[in-house]
């Protein structure tokens, strides 16, 4: 999963935005180190379970 978020957040996170409106900057601040916070933080906020969100990530 670090792979994934590393190589092509920059470009997935503005997707991610635009699908979920309820999905701010800040929720999607990569940090190294921090990548399951955030997918945690992700988790919570959509109401999905983590397979799914990282399902989704991919397909973006």
């Amino acid at each position: 999963m670090e792979t994934l978020i590393v190589g092509y957040w920059n470009s997935k996170k503005e997707k991610i935005k635009q699908r979920f409106s309820g999905i701010t900057d800040d929720d999607l601040n990569f940090q190294q180190g921090k990548e399951k916070e955030m997918m945690e933080m992700l988790e919570y906020k959509l109401g999905i379970p983590k397979l799914d969100l990282v399902k989704i990530i991919e397909a973006l």
